[in-house]
């Protein structure tokens, strides 16, 4: 029996869930500077503070693009059809809030380990995110909304 192909509309054809990436830079980064080579990073006092910061900063992030999800009534969830296109609150200065809330995270954790790791890493979470969600949720968007999400894109970058 044959499958039917998921349209754009549906849903996004998601190939990764978006955090995989981050973490396996942070746990393969800390194995990394543990068993191969060590890079350190360690900006001396300020190590630990800037690393909660980065971490606090990512999670204030994620949980502001939640907080708007949820007010907007659709799907935070990578593999569900969005209901609604979110343009306010934090999608008023990136498109991928909550992916700009992961770097931080990375950028936390890559301090707190004190480790250039996850960072040396960061080229590949950005093709993986890049090209196996990002590109995704973007054709889902415009087959969705079309027109609206066209226009919001020329407004709005990527990212930042």
């Amino acid at each position: 029996m044959a499958s039917t192909p998921v349209r754009p509309t549906d849903r996004p054809r998601t190939l990764i869930l978006p955090p995989a990436p981050y973490a396996a830079a942070i746990v393969g980064g800390w194995w990394m500077d543990r068993h191969v080579i060590q890079l350190s990073l360690n900006l001396g006092w300020a190590t630990r503070p800037l690393a909660w910061l980065s971490i606090t900063i990512g999670l204030c992030l994620m949980f502001w693009t939640l907080l708007n999800f949820i007010q907007h009534r659709t799907t935070f969830n990578p593999y569900s059809a969005a209901t609604t296109l979110c343009v306010t609150g934090p999608f008023r200065f990136s498109r991928n809030p909550i992916y700009l809330g992961d770097w931080f995270v990375l950028a936390g954790f890559s301090l707190w380990l004190m480790t250039w790791w996850p960072i040396i890493f960061s080229p590949l979470i950005w093709v993986a995110i890049r090209y196996g969600v990002i590109r995704y949720e973007e054709e889902h968007l415009e087959a969705k909304f079309g027109e609206d999400y066209r226009n919001y894109q020329a407004r709005v970058r990527r990212w930042f």
